[in-house]
């Protein structure tokens, strides 16, 4: 099992920003992707932003530069940071664990509002 401990979130007003972090613990071995996901209330859970163990990031086009994805040099915490903020960037935000074969882990979510 892995165990993500988030923290973070909150509400910010537009152009704010936030950070989000991530720790992982547990069955962390063979880990090859983390990362941030959120959903907005109706809609799909979508990828944020990921990192590979290799170092290799990814960020979906509606945040690239604005968001960035960063760890420590243990390799199982990874923070997000998130600059001008949007409205739209409204959503429950999980962090991802991936490992072999197929195992897939989720934090328990937490919320960034971005409002006036």
């Amino acid at each position: 099992q892995v165990q993500l401990v988030e923290s973070g979130g909150g509400l910010v007003q537009p152009g704010g920003s936030l950070s989000l972090s991530c720790a992982a613990s547990g069955s962390i071995f063979s880990m090859y992707f983390m990362g941030w996901y959120r959903q907005a209330p109706g809609k799909q859970r979508e990828l944020v932003a990921g990192i590979t163990d290799a170092g290799s990031t990814t960020y979906a086009d509606s945040v690239k530069g604005r968001f960035r994805l960063s760890r420590d040099s243990t390799k199982i915490t990874i923070y997000l940071q998130m600059n001008s903020l949007k409205p739209e960037d409204t959503a429950v935000y999980y962090c991802n664990f991936k490992r072999p074969p197929g195992m897939e882990y989720w934090g328990q979510g937490t919320q960034v509002t971005v409002s006036s």
